[in-house]
């Protein structure tokens, strides 16, 4: 066997220091809140935003549609899951009325004072736009108002722009972690 190990950081929000901000949305950008049944959506997105990035290795089932959509469907199940930072960003034509899915979040209460990110995703077309920035800002208010006072997540280190934009949004590294991969199935 042959392996690889991904540096990761646990990263801390202190969610008692102040109203946060939810920027605005850019032009025909708009939010749409958690609704039960909206699963195939946000794994949707997250195959999207996570099959060609290192994440993917990391998490093999972030490079597949169905584990994509059974990881989703296994945080919407557990108990602490809150529905109202929840949300999906989509891109929204007024001409014909459709609408393209392109940034995915959701959150899940560890203790009554603890949640946890869990997935923060945005397709490789609409990066740069600011909707990461204000996918995490709209989870961190929900959070905050919610009573919860701290929020956590896990970013691999290499993931150099996700890192800093939890860095500018207040987030500190509170542990580094190595998970370990296999790759000899890569080697053949």
């Amino acid at each position: 066997m042959t392996t690889h190990y991904y540096k990761r950081y646990r990263m801390e929000c202190d969610l008692t220091q102040g109203a946060i901000s939810i920027p605005a949305l850019p032009e025909d950008y708009v939010w749409q809140n958690w609704r039960a049944g909206c699963e195939d959506r946000h794994a949707w997105v997250k195959l999207q935003s996570f099959r060609e990035e290192v994440d993917a290795t990391v998490f093999e089932c972030l490079g597949d549609y169905q584990g994509c959509l059974h990881l989703m469907r296994d945080i919407a199940g557990q108990d602490g899951f809150l529905s109202d930072a929840t949300w999906l960003i989509s891109l929204f034509n007024p001409a014909d009325g459709k609408r393209e899915d392109c940034g995915t979040i959701q959150a899940v209460a560890l203790t009554e004072t603890l949640a946890s990110i869990q997935n923060v995703g945005v397709t490789p077309m609409h990066r740069g736009l600011g909707l990461g920035r204000a996918l995490v800002s709209r989870c961190l208010a929900e959070c905050q108002a919610a009573g919860l006072h701290r929020i956590g997540l896990e970013v691999t280190a290499g993931n150099l722009a996700a890192v800093h934009l939890y860095r500018t949004l207040g987030f500190k590294v509170t542990r580094t972690m190595y998970r370990t991969v296999d790759v000899s199935a890569w080697l053949v």
